[in-house]
């Protein structure tokens, strides 16, 4: 319980300094260069190594892709149904297809399963959401915006994220055997700065602004991304015979509110962004009621 309040209270300090303080300029780029590029890398090689390896791990990254690309069939088929643009499919697929798996996801695993859960949500994350961001995901902002997807630069930017190439060495540090327990003491206390300041970070650019003929398009975008993103999620385990922890952390971070980078990249790609702005702002208000509510569905 004090944890899920620590995140609430990270959420509301953020959105209430922005409101009614006068931040330093550039504080959510410094706080976001320090989670991303410090904060993240240190979590990974805290806890890939103590990750027990399974035949069910590829479940929680599978299940990012079942978002993804669910999302992007069922909007560019409610995109022809429906008339919208190619600027509304390709910001829904972005915001709705790329969950908040780490910022948000992070903090809420570990506050309902502790560090276990938390191991599992990294690999959701790093093997699972973050490729598909980097390569996916800039495809479709790429295709939606008229503008042709690089490769060889999507690859680079996979290759050299800090997190990423902290993936591959804690992947060998367990192989090894793990970490000397001096640089145990290191990594983690680092690590968990991840948590309070990504949420303030959150509550920083938090924004709701909804227009005139944005409600069903937000209503669809998060039907999808809370409830039958992690639906699909959970079908596709039960009939793998996925069960326990693996099940529940792959279905939760598919129920995770959408990517702030994820919005970012619609943002800069011109796919109209007020409505990916207020999908984000709007689906990280509600994930805090659903994805605790799912957990307790799925008997966490």
């Amino acid at each position: 319980m004090s944890a899920l309040l620590l995140l609430f209270t990270c959420l509301l300090l953020g959105a209430l300094v922005a409101r009614f303080a006068k931040p330093p300029a550039g504080i959510v780029h410094g706080i976001n260069w320090w989670v991303i590029n410090i904060a993240l890398p240190a979590l990974v090689l805290a806890l890939v190594p103590k990750v027990k390896i399974d035949a069910q791990l590829w479940f929680p990254v599978a299940a990012m892709w079942v978002v993804f690309f669910g999302a992007w069939l069922l909007f560019a088929t409610l995109g022809r149904w429906l008339g919208w643009s190619r600027q509304r499919v390709g910001a829904l697929t972005l915001v709705c297809g790329l969950g908040n798996t780490s910022f948000m996801g992070y903090p809420m695993m570990q506050a309902l399963h502790g560090k276990e859960g938390l191991a599992l949500a990294v690999v959701a994350d790093q093997l699972g959401c973050f490729p598909l961001l980097a390569s996916a995901g800039v495809a479709v902002a790429s295709w939606y915006s008229g503008k042709t997807p690089q490769p060889l630069a999507i690859a680079r930017r996979i290759l050299t994220f800090p997190a990423f190439l902290s993936l591959i060495v804690g992947v060998l540090a367990g192989a090894l055997g793990g970490w000397p327990a001096s640089l145990d003491g290191v990594f983690m206390p680092i690590g968990a700065t991840l948590t309070p300041l990504a949420l303030f970070s959150v509550g920083l650019q938090f924004k709701l602004h909804l227009g005139e003929r944005q409600l069903s398009a937000l209503a669809l975008g998060l039907g999808w991304k809370l409830a039958l993103a992690p639906l699909a999620a959970w079908l596709l385990g039960r009939a793998f015979g996925i069960g326990g922890l693996t099940l529940t952390i792959g279905v939760l971070q598919a129920a995770m509110a959408p990517m702030i980078s994820a919005a970012i990249l619609a943002d800069e790609s011109r796919l109209e962004p007020q409505l990916a702005n207020t999908v984000l702002g709007a689906g990280i208000l509600l994930s805090l009621i659903t994805v605790p509510l799912g957990n307790l569905l799925l008997g966490g």
